[in-house]
């Protein structure tokens, strides 16, 4: 695993993509941070930037959210092209044209609240652990199962425990 490159306060990282996850746009800090030139990310995939510590079952609520036309509040950590990382908070939402149809996601990265990977490491490695040896639906239920222990009450308050971690009201 390579170094963990330092988000600061003021790098706000924004990237668009397509239906499909496919990247259309990314702003000169998320070329910086994803080490990849503009030629090399757009219209690629966005999990290109996948870490191997981010657990599937994540990226499964992500898209499930996202197809139902819902926000998505996440910690997550990204690879950069020469294997270094960064860890971010992100929120992705559909944007939609004047019409209702579909537009792309739109997910805009700030520097994470540093105590929540505390909580949210040890989360993340248990969720990769359920996956490998019980499937994704045991990591979704582990992962309610951590939700209902900070607050929440099912899968839907995914998001509202995710703006607790980040905002110190959840204590590690």
């Amino acid at each position: 695993m390579g170094k963990e490159k330092e988000v600061r306060d003021v790098d706000i990282i924004v990237s668009r993509a397509d239906k499909e996850g496919n990247i259309t746009y990314g702003n000169p800090i998320f070329m910086k941070f994803s080490g990849y030139n503009k030629d090399e990310l757009l219209n690629k995939p966005h999990s290109i930037l996948r870490h191997p510590l981010m657990p599937k079952s994540i990226f499964k609520v992500l898209w499930d959210f996202l197809q139902k036309g819902k926000e998505v509040k996440v910690f997550v950590i990204n690879k950069s092209k020469n294997g270094d990382f960064y860890r971010v908070y992100a929120q992705i939402k559909p944007v939609y044209t004047s019409d209702g149809s579909f537009r792309s996601y739109v997910s805009t990265r700030r520097k994470s609240n540093p105590a929540a990977w505390s909580i949210i490491v040890p989360l993340y490695k248990r969720l990769k652990e359920i996956e490998e040896s019980e499937g994704m639906d045991a990591a979704i239920g582990e992962l309610v199962k951590f939700i209902k222990q900070n607050g929440g009450n099912s899968l839907d308050d995914f998001n509202s425990v995710m703006e607790a971690l980040q905002t110190d009201h959840i204590s590690v």
